[in-house]
């Protein structure tokens, strides 16, 4: 394994990857509030609906041939109202932290939003979640409230951290 990361628009290829970094989140974590695993499908038609906004983005990182992980940006909310506003979202493979590899990859994504008419940027984050959290803050984003028990999931409830960045 490299320290080069490679990042690139995801395609309908990588769905099957995609779907397996993001299914060890749901079934091992509370990160995400998804309760049961996506399959390649799932995976491939929520690929499709990327990359044709310049606003909603979805970037993979590769190393070594690889993907890694996935950084994206969506409607932040259902209304017309909100399309100056993205929710920004990023999930790298469980055994490939710790190398700076989601640092490059969210800075990708910012980077490429920050050529477009976006005006705000919003992480919403499941607690605990300390690296999220860090990752967020070392980009700008600003704490900017706690939804309290929003959340359950293994018997639990869990609260989210809502971020933003201008």
């Amino acid at each position: 394994m490299t320290n080069e990361l490679i990042i690139r628009e995801a395609t309908s290829d990588d769905a099957q990857q995609l779907a397996d970094i993001y299914n060890h989140y749901v079934r091992e974590t509370h990160i995400t509030f998804d309760l049961e695993p996506v399959d390649r499908a799932n995976r491939e038609q929520w690929i499709t609906a990327y990359n044709r906004n310049p606003r909603h983005r979805l970037f993979v990182g590769i190393d070594d041939g690889d993907i890694i992980g996935y950084a994206s940006s969506s409607q932040f909310r259902y209304k017309p109202a909100y399309d100056l506003s993205v929710e920004t979202t990023i999930y790298l493979d469980h055994r490939r932290t710790g190398k700076g590899h989601g640092t490059r990859l969210y800075q990708h994504l910012l980077d490429s939003l920050g050529q477009t008419d976006v005006h705000r940027y919003y992480g919403i984050i499941a607690l605990p979640n300390d690296a999220s959290v860090e990752l967020h803050r070392r980009f700008g984003f600003q704490d900017r409230g706690i939804l309290t028990e929003v959340g359950y999931k293994f018997k639990k409830y869990w609260d989210t951290l809502w971020m933003e960045k201008s």
